[in-house]
């Protein structure tokens, strides 16, 4: 079985979200389906077969959650020697080198990504370029604009 990296807050998210849709949601759902059923005709009840499908979603939910975290190598970037090294977990402010822009990325695991959020994936171009390296390092990155020159300028791990 292949493990799935995930940060420690990553895998409390999907944690707390497995929680709520199997003791909140599911529930509802079912207390929905219950109500519908009880109007009759199943066929021409648009309620009941939504809630039906929301059923099904939920419960693929459920399984997929259950699956990532089942697969998940939790870890925490607070226990690693990283020896002042970009690892997996750590937030990297980079500036870059001929605009002078900062933009702040913390290195987590797929389903964890969300660059509005500042969080990339590992195996982004991005990611790839920044691990291994040390504040004041300069990368350069393939981006679909051309090649793009990063400094790092400072890592936290937390």
């Amino acid at each position: 079985m292949n493990l799935t990296p995930m940060t420690a807050r990553g895998a409390d998210k999907l944690r707390e979200e497995l929680r709520y849709r199997k003791s909140e949601l599911r529930p509802k759902i079912i207390a929905d389906i219950d109500e519908a059923r009880s109007h009759g005709d199943l066929r021409e009840n648009a309620e009941y077969h939504a809630a039906r499908e929301q059923h099904g979603f939920n419960e693929g939910r459920i399984t997929e959650i259950e699956a990532k975290l089942g697969s998940a190598q939790v870890i925490d970037v607070t226990q690693i020697k990283t020896h002042g090294k970009v690892v997996f977990g750590t937030t990297v402010a980079v500036a870059d080198a001929d605009t002078g822009e900062e933009m702040q990325y913390q290195i987590v695991g797929e389903d964890e990504a969300d660059i509005k959020a500042g969080m990339i994936s590992f195996n982004s171009p991005i990611a790839r370029a920044l691990i291994g390296k040390a504040e004041g390092d300069v990368v350069s990155v393939q981006v679909p604009s051309g090649i793009r020159e990063l400094e790092i300028i400072s890592l936290r791990y937390e």
